[in-house]
């Protein structure tokens, strides 16, 4: 043992020697697994939709309505220019009791109170119960007779 530095032989040299490469294999893998974690969760984020729960808007007019459209019209105030609100197949349309009743009861100039979500951007409507019961149309037949005497 002379004591040489490069000399492999020494016993401080050898165990420095592994150390050191074990301390360089453990930075090399804890960089990796970082890595691997920051991609993990950049992959994991997904966009968020903000959604806000509104109270009823009350006293609002339909304005108008198209069966092949994805929104309605609604007017506020009289004075106030209409506001598209969207809706899906899960909007309800209800009477005044809370009875369901088909899309075709819509009628322009209907008041009516909207319960809807703001989601993004746009406003979706939940519900919308009409203010005055759809018309009822109700068909009558007469028959006359008449009859003549010879």
């Amino acid at each position: 043992m002379t004591g040489e530095v490069g000399n492999e032989g020494h016993r401080f040299n050898q165990s420095r020697g592994t150390n050191m490469k074990q301390t360089r294999l453990v930075k090399i893998l804890t960089i990796a697994v970082a890595c691997v974690a920051t991609l993990g969760i950049a992959r994991a984020q997904e966009t968020t939709t903000t959604t806000t729960t509104a109270d009823p808007v009350t006293g609002t007019t339909i304005v108008t309505y198209t069966p092949d459209s994805d929104y309605f019209m609604f007017r506020t105030a009289p004075n106030v220019a209409p506001t598209r609100y969207y809706y899906t197949r899960d909007t309800a349309i209800v009477d005044p009791e809370g009875r369901t009743v088909s899309w075709s009861a819509i009628r322009p100039d209907m008041p009516a109170t909207i319960y809807y979500s703001t989601v993004g951007d746009r406003v979706l409507v939940r519900k919308v119960v009409l203010s005055r019961p759809p018309a009822v149309i109700k068909h009558e037949e007469t028959t006359t007779t008449t009859t003549t005497r010879p």
